[in-house]
């Protein structure tokens, strides 16, 4: 039996994608922008897309570097962190709440300013779960491109807003992913055994449908294993760093097959949205940093209307308390999950029609 190699047309295509993000993530990083890595390589990846190039990142090395970052998110681990989750239930209600808060207003917008369908405002206002808004648009008959630009745009401009915004204020010093304690040959043993735990960890939460089961089950082995201080290896920074570029790519490459004009079109509405939805998360903001003593970094980040995988990664370029931020981003994922399922089928009797950024329906 011989082993069918991709085309190569593929190959040279995933090159000069990854080539794109690693000078993008380099060239931010060196000037200091906070999580330039992740930053730099989303946006050099999405101007790329916007330009004509075609950009893409193979399934398989995303789903290798998403366990990565859950090994690494694991690695900042205490015993110290896990006890801090008991004074959190308060503190997830309200990222539940808000995300549903933040639904209604940001569909109301759609719907009234931009005219959009029901349907379509409803999946284009979800925060997160682009996977399900996808699915949803596709078999109900929303209309997908509208969509798709405005939840891409949405996470454009919280990665690369967001990291800055919080160092403008003085809330995050400017930093780039690094590992931490000891790594190299003489802990090559515990990083295999750190390898391999995590690893099964994210393969059996994928099995079971987990949302974000690869990073999530990677970051939930590599935090037993730290956590109880069985293993104090980490991973190389490199390698890390590489991850981050590569999944930065895979968020620019969404803009793949959309040109200027499609998106000059839906600007409106995607900026809008945008601003809408933060809107509402800093209203939350401001009530669970007033009533908690939670790092408002931590909170802007876990309350932030973005894809969970993204805001994970945003968390480890910024040095945040990954399990902190990713129990309130599993719970928005849950409550948005839910209502998406139930809101989109209860007004799919009504036919969607298209729309176009200018607010008129086609």
């Amino acid at each position: 039996m011989v082993l069918a190699l991709p085309p190569r047309r593929a190959v040279r295509d995933v090159a000069e994608t990854l080539a794109i993000a690693l000078c993008g993530g380099v060239t931010f990083a060196w000037f200091g922008l906070p999580a330039g890595l992740v930053s730099g390589s989303v946006l050099a990846v999405a101007a790329a897309a916007l330009f004509g190039r075609p950009v893409k990142v193979p399934l398989a090395l995303a789903r290798v570097c998403y366990v990565v970052v859950g090994i690494l998110l694991g690695a900042v681990v205490t015993p110290a962190t896990l006890r801090g989750i008991a004074s959190w239930p308060t503190s997830i209600a309200l990222v539940m709440l808000g995300s549903l808060a933040m639904m209604l207003a940001t569909s109301q917008y759609l719907r009234i300013v931009h005219r959009w369908d029901p349907l379509s405002a409803l999946l284009g206002a979800s925060p997160g779960s682009l996977a399900q808004v996808i699915l949803l648009s596709t078999e109900l008959g929303g209309d997908l491109r509208a969509i798709a630009i405005v939840q891409t745009v949405r996470i454009l401009l919280l990665v690369i807003g967001l990291p800055n915004g919080l160092a403008l204020f003085g809330l995050v010093v400017p930093a780039v992913a690094a590992a931490r304690g000891p790594a190299g040959m003489a802990v090559l043993g515990q990083m295999a055994l750190l390898v391999a735990v995590a690893s099964a960890f994210a393969f059996a939460f994928q099995r079971l449908r987990f949302p974000g089961g690869l990073l999530f089950g990677a970051m939930a082995g590599s935090a037993i294993l730290h956590g109880t201080g069985y293993v104090q290896a980490v991973l190389p920074w490199w390698i890390g760093s590489s991850c981050v570029i590569v999944l930065g790519g895979v968020v620019g490459s969404r803009f793949a097959n959309t040109t200027f004009r499609m998106l000059v079109a839906f600007l409106g509405a995607a900026f809008g949205s945008f601003a809408i939805s933060m809107v509402v998360a800093t209203f939350f903001v401001l009530i669970d940093v007033h009533f908690f003593s939670f790092p408002i970094a931590n909170v802007v980040i876990a309350f932030a209307p973005g894809a969970q995988d993204t805001m994970m990664v945003l968390a480890l370029a910024l040095h945040l308390d990954p399990v902190y931020v990713g129990a309130h981003h599993l719970a928005r994922f849950l409550v948005v999950t839910f209502s998406l399922a139930l809101g989109a089928r209860r007004i799919a009797g009504k036919k969607p029609q298209r729309v176009d950024g200018g607010g008129e329906k086609a």
